[in-house]
């Protein structure tokens, strides 16, 4: 009986190898959260599987960056290196999560608060 082989195990292609044997993107914009939107008007010949997936993924609409790592099975960095190779070449766009809204100062609701009061 032969042991059971994981699935990931099977057509395992190491990380450097996928990134060319580089382990840093091109930039260091990508969060987590970050949204990446592919161009469909780009050819997608001479691109790697990994990039070739990739756009196929993006072109389904705007995905995280944690989102497409988890549909490649790939690390988060490798996946970042992929897509600044792929922003680079024009075939990917993205977009900084909307940052989170602050919230106001006390003395400015209490004066909001006062006003109503006032007209009430």
């Amino acid at each position: 009986m032969t042991p059971a082989v994981p699935r990931r195990a099977k057509g395992l292609v190491r990380p450097y190898v996928v990134t060319e044997g580089r382990s840093h993107p091109t930039r260091n914009t990508f969060d987590l959260v970050t949204l990446v939107m592919a161009h469909g008007d780009r050819p997608l010949d001479g691109l790697s599987p990994e990039k070739h997936r990739l756009m196929e993924l993006c072109l389904g609409g705007a995905l995280s960056v944690a989102e497409i790592a988890g549909y490649l099975e790939l690390p988060v960095s490798v996946t970042k290196v992929l897509l600044s190779d792929l922003v680079d070449s024009g075939h990917l766009s993205t977009r900084a999560p909307i940052p989170s809204a602050q919230l106001p100062e006390a003395q400015i609701l209490q004066e909001v608060l006062d006003g109503l009061r006032a007209r009430l």
